[in-house]
């Protein structure tokens, strides 16, 4: 009892000075009374105990608001992610009625374009069944035109098909590659000036077809207005 007392004296002293220290003031213990230690014990015990069950409920209580918080983040997720997904199949529900429009537009389009050529080729048909035997020979000069026109596009296309070959590169090293790169583009320069030489020909047969054109007019116009052209009668030039 003699060693519990003094521990207890020596913790009421160090409670006191940490009071002293804090503001506080340590309990006073009366003189001449006898001093219940159990007592003190117990309500040590029992202040321990509240002081614990304190930051437990706290601790409880910070651990619901969190989860509560963590519920609350979820719902907004949730609810962003469904208003994104609202907004993409809007936005889906939009790009599809756009692209039927514009379906919708290019066959009216189409069919415009269809009965009007339709319509075209009848007025044509009509006026020249008009000229009578002059239209089964115009009919057939037309599908021998069509047909020169067709065998040019066919021809165009093998041409175009023979020039263009798959690019396989996959695997050439680095050095096969500019050999490559090289090989390409002298083949464009050359593809470039052939163009090139093309336009120019076609520029001088345009010119030399008007220049023609130019000189056979006076001789036309001077056959429709009943001037004899000039010929060779009789030995001489007229």
């Amino acid at each position: 009892f003699g060693a519990d007392k003094e521990g207890f004296l020596q913790e009421e002293a160090t409670d006191a000075e940490e009071g002293r220290r804090g503001g506080l003031t340590a309990p006073k213990i009366p003189e001449g009374e006898k001093v219940d230690f159990d007592d003190i014990q117990k309500k040590r015990q029992n202040k321990d105990l509240m002081e614990l069950q304190a930051l437990i409920d706290s601790h409880f209580e910070a651990r619901k608001k969190e989860e509560e918080e963590l519920v609350a983040l979820k719902e907004r997720i949730e609810k962003r992610r469904a208003e994104r997904a609202e907004q993409q199949r809007i936005r889906a529900e939009k790009e599809r009625e756009r692209q039927n429009r514009l379906a919708e537009e290019k066959a009216r389009r189409e069919e415009e374009d269809a009965k009007r050529r339709a319509e075209d080729d009848l007025k044509k048909k009509k006026a020249l069944s008009s000229m009578g035997a002059n239209y089964s020979s115009y009919l057939a000069k037309a599908d021998q035109k069509r047909g020169k026109k067709q065998t040019a596009r066919e021809m165009k296309k093998k041409i175009l098909a023979e020039r263009r070959k798959p690019l396989n590169i996959d695997h050439l090293s680095e050095d096969k590659l500019r050999d490559k790169a090289k090989e390409l583009w002298e083949t464009l320069h050359q593809l470039e000036t052939d163009k090139f030489e093309f336009g120019e020909k076609l520029k001088r047969q345009k010119y030399d077809v008007l220049t023609l054109k130019d000189r056979l007019l006076p001789i036309c116009s001077s056959k429709k207005a009943g001037t004899p052209a000039k010929g060779k009668v009789g030995g001489r030039w007229k």
